[in-house]
């Protein structure tokens, strides 16, 4: 082991298998199927390999469109995910199964049950990944189109996640009978039932299981406006962020720091894991030769023509990929829900009159600037083995992030440089873990009992109403 001067922090990594995704490629030789159980089987056990904490799945509830039609460019479609993490459970160990489960379309009681299953069978790792969605678009497939309205979407969300927590704490830490000489099932009082009453559902619900070996699942969330990072400090133990610059990151950190200590939590009750794209090489001349490979791999004619498209509105066919941004202005004032979170809202007259200034500028045409694009701003790691360590050092070192939840660009061996090269180095450096730290997820990220929060103020009837604000 190396005789440096040890950082005082270690990092965390996590794997994001996207369902629904443009960076993903498919069509080279390498790449392996993206709902066959063993493209996941590898690509997890590779990671529990590098001791990576976590295994997120992203979640698509519908197909994205394009101009009207499904969208048939990118990758899309994956089983479901508490299905597809139970399968995986028996195949693993120590590492992390994170579900991405929307609070919009789902009822409280049963989504924490099916968590509170996935958590006892593979004793203690699972995780939710806390999403909210509003949009009628989404809606259509749940025959709840456009129920909630956008400004009601953390609220709701916040009395389903407070409901979920009541129910895994029902249960006492010793509740079963420790044997058969026990005279019943239950070894102490039976669960009390957990209530709420909504402007959307209403419930009175036992719980039927008991804790699991973390007590209760870790919760994830990735909301990156004002009311998702309030939300995050009351209710998250780790936050997905977009915020990978050292520099963005040490923002984002300080102002969840605030927001945590204003929640009557500890300033570090909540881990941040930037997400990462990771493009290595043994030299920097191989990364750099990889990186530009992996961009045009990703983004060919077709994709940066219906990338543009998504903002101007209309069908750019008759465009050169090799000319000139479209010299005019999108039919469009504001994207659709239709393609996706990274197209929604945005301004887009605005928006597109900046990048033709922009590629102008730098003298780019159409497929170099939707190439520049592609990849996570700000979290894209290109380079040597060695320089790469090196960056990361300095994220230890500041205490910008407690680690990276990285998206491989190819499935399932997009793992396999990092950890067969990259995580020696981090581990020669000592801000990586050499072996896992427990059994549980909990263990496992370093966070500590959830139930040792003061709990939210409840009615003495222990029913809880939810207020749209």
């Amino acid at each position: 082991m190396s005789t440096r001067n040890q950082p005082k922090n270690q990092l965390r990594l996590g794997v994001f298998f996207q369902g629904v995704n443009s960076g993903t490629v498919w069509k080279t030789p390498e790449a392996g199927s993206q709902t066959d159980f063993e493209s996941f089987r590898r690509l997890i056990q590779t990671a529990e390999r590098g001791i990576f904490s976590a295994f997120f799945l992203g979640e698509g509830l519908r197909l994205r469109e394009h101009l009207g039609q499904i969208h048939d460019l990118d990758v899309a479609g994956r089983p479901d995910a508490q299905t597809l993490l139970a399968a995986l459970a028996a195949v693993t160990n120590r590492i992390g199964l994170v579900a991405t489960q929307n609070t919009t379309y789902n009822d409280p009681a049963d989504l924490a049950h099916r968590l509170a299953s996935l958590d006892l069978i593979s004793g203690g790792r699972a995780a939710w990944n806390i999403v909210t969605t509003d949009n009628a678009w989404t809606g259509a497939n749940f025959r709840r189109g456009g129920y909630l309205d956008h400004a009601d979407r953390y609220t709701h969300a916040e009395a389903f996640v407070d409901t979920a927590k009541r129910i895994w704490d029902s249960w006492g830490r010793e509740d079963i009978a420790a044997n058969g000489s026990e005279k019943a099932w239950f070894a102490g009082d039976t669960p009390e039932p957990v209530e709420h009453t909504g402007k959307h559902y209403s419930i009175s619900y036992a719980s039927r299981l008991p804790r699991s070996a973390q007590i209760r699942p870790v919760l994830f969330q990735a909301g990156d406006s004002a009311e998702g990072r309030d939300f995050a400090a009351r209710q998250a133990d780790v936050i997905f962020s977009a915020h990978g610059g050292l520099e963005a990151a040490k923002v984002f950190r300080a102002d969840i720091t605030a927001r945590t200590l204003k929640a009557g939590r500890p300033a570090s009750a909540v881990k941040i894991m930037p997400g990462s794209e990771f493009i290595l090489a043994a030299t920097e001349s191989e990364a750099a030769e990889k990186h530009r490979w992996v961009r045009e791999q990703q983004i060919g004619p077709q994709q940066a023509l219906a990338y543009l498209e998504q903002f101007w509105g209309e069908s750019l066919a008759g465009l050169d990929p090799e000319g000139p941004l479209p010299d005019f202005d999108p039919k469009i004032s504001e994207s659709d829900v239709t393609r996706g979170s990274g197209f929604q809202g945005a301004k887009a007259v605005e928006l597109t009159r900046a990048w033709r200034e922009t590629a102008k500028d730098r003298g780019l045409n159409i497929l170099e600037f939707v190439r520049g694009k592609s990849g996570r701003v700000g979290g894209s790691f290109v380079g040597s083995y060695a320089r790469v360590a090196d960056t990361l050092e300095q994220y230890a070192e500041s205490g910008a992030v407690d680690g990276f939840n990285i998206t491989p660009w190819l499935i399932p061996s997009g793992l396999d440089d990092i950890v067969n090269h990259l995580v020696p180095e981090l581990q020669e450096r000592g801000i990586y873990p050499t072996d896992y730290a427990g059994d549980t997820l909990r263990e496992n990220l370093g966070l500590g009992d959830p139930t040792d929060a003061a709990p939210a103020a409840s009615n003495e009837n222990n029913t809880r109403y939810e207020v749209a604000v």
